[in-house]
């Protein structure tokens, strides 16, 4: 087992970081001695980035953005050359401008990008810019190429990734060295994989039937924003973007007309506004935000009213909410962002036989929709249903077992019914998915002290708990 991790936290450690450098965990890479990695490396590899990034950055539960970007990732993937087109998403609770590709089809969006991206082409040019490192496996292809040194400065550079989605200035300072360093040894994605990512990338749009234009207009505006802040945008320190890169996105932009593009649609700009209400100071504010939108000249006035109706229900105002959603639901009801947010207004009230009728019928018709489970486990949850609750999300959780936030809703509503042991079991789950494999092992052992008259159910929790051993083994502290 390569033991690169050792240099990369001397790296991370010698920087002017003030927080949490001590306590970043990151797997270790691989062995640069065995060939190039195999696609079942690439993914074993990426679920241990995704569960350690978990474990140290704020990520979003949010049903809807995961359920929108999901859709749209996994619409913009069937025009890519990604063979394998199932992929891991983390949507990350930061406010920069970023987005980012690891070993095993995982990728990261900040919240951030909804909020720079002023269409949904443009988030979509940089989806199908991630898309196109994955297609092209150029973290095997690097770690072919440059076998002594790629291991431990991708690492550092995931490594900083974690510190830059902390918002301090040492993150960034680790990230620019990270980086400089990663130039030096000509790491990750060098120039040669950027332009085929910008290249491919740019086809994905297209084939899709976006605006390649996106592509350069998201590239000037994110060095429009590293011109007018001290900070960059954090995705330009992963890929920097230069003018000729700009020009060359540019150039294969003007060969095709712009009438026939799609730029834009309604669900990115609600999900555009439900950002603005989550990163609002306070839900007050978003109101006062949203409301002067609607008084004045307006481009996007459903959106603004979505918004408004999201942060009347985030006070708990659901006459208010209920108000500013009725035109929008008369407008277009099949919307399902809008009947989420009239399941949200019923919550809001406390109506949760309401809210439960919708969501029974959401589910009847759409059992598959990620927004409908979240609510539903959740209503009967807060309506005191915990059983019924219990009995729901363990059957969810048999098909979606990597799911944190269903696991931590299990764990929840177990110990409101009063199931110890199942309280125990949920929690290890949760922990093991969030990379805290330490606090996974207590929530085993405590299960199986509980379980000891259980042969069954000891056998799976002792098998469970060798699982977190062979993980931990796989990490250097």
């Amino acid at each position: 087992m390569n033991k690169a991790l050792s240099l990369v936290l001397s790296l991370l450690l010698a920087l002017p970081y003030t927080g949490r450098t001590d306590e970043l965990n990151l797997p270790d890479f691989g062995d640069t001695s065995s060939g190039i990695v195999s696609y079942q490396e690439e993914k074993r590899l990426g679920q241990l980035f995704m569960r350690s990034y978990r474990a140290q950055v704020p990520t979003s539960d949010d049903p809807l953005l995961i359920s929108y970007l999901r859709d749209l990732i996994g619409q913009l993937a069937q025009y890519s050359q990604l063979n394998n087109r199932n992929f891991e998403l983390i949507v990350v609770e930061n406010s920069t401008m970023n987005a980012f590709a690891a070993p095993g089809n995982v990728i990261g969006v900040h919240t951030g990008l909804f909020t720079y991206s002023q269409n949904e082409a443009q988030l979509a040019s940089v989806l199908t810019h991630e898309l196109a490192h994955l297609s092209q496996r150029h973290y095997a292809r690097r770690l072919e190429q440059q076998r002594n040194m790629t291991i431990p400065f991708y690492t550092a550079l995931l490594a900083s990734l974690v510190l830059a989605a902390s918002g301090s200035d040492g993150g960034m300072a680790a990230m620019a060295a990270t980086q400089a360093a990663a130039a030096d040894a000509q790491l990750r994605f060098s120039r040669q994989n950027e332009q085929e990512a910008d290249r491919l990338g740019i086809d994905t749009l297209i084939d899709a039937g976006y605006d390649p234009h996106a592509a350069p207009e998201m590239f000037e505006q994110m060095l429009r924003a590293s011109r007018y802040s001290r900070r960059p945008p954090d995705f330009l320190l992963t890929h920097p973007v230069t003018e000729s890169r700009v020009a060359d996105a540019r150039s294969r932009a003007m060969r095709y007309p712009r009438d026939r593009m799609k730029q834009d649609s309604l669900d990115f700009q609600l999900m555009r506004a439900r950002i603005r209400v989550l990163q609002a100071e306070t839900a007050q504010q978003a109101i006062g935000i949203f409301q002067s939108q609607l008084d004045g000249n307006n481009t996007t006035p459903d959106a603004s009213r979505y918004g408004l109706a999201l942060a009347y229900s985030r006070t708990g105002n659901a006459t208010e909410a209920a108000k500013a959603l009725a035109p929008l639901l008369k407008k277009d009801p099949n919307r399902l962002v809008y009947q989420v947010m009239d399941i949200d207004v019923d919550l809001a009230a406390k109506d949760y036989d309401a809210a439960l009728d919708k969501l029974r019928n959401g589910l009847r018709r759409l059992p598959n929709y990620y927004p409908f489970n979240v609510r539903y486990a959740e209503a009967l949850m807060n309506s005191g249903r915990y059983q019924s609750g219990a009995d729901f999300l363990s059957q969810y959780v048999r098909k979606e077992s990597e799911d944190p936030y269903m696991w931590y809703l299990l764990a929840e509503v177990n110990g409101l019914a009063g199931d110890v042991l199942g309280v125990h079991e949920a929690r290890a789950e949760y922990f093991i998915q969030v990379g805290i494999y330490d606090r996974a092992m207590v929530q085993l052992r405590n299960a199986l002290k509980l379980a000891k008259n259980d042969r069954h159910r000891s056998a799976i929790l002792q098998e469970r708990l060798r699982y977190v051993e062979r993980l931990l083994s796989e990490l250097d502290f």
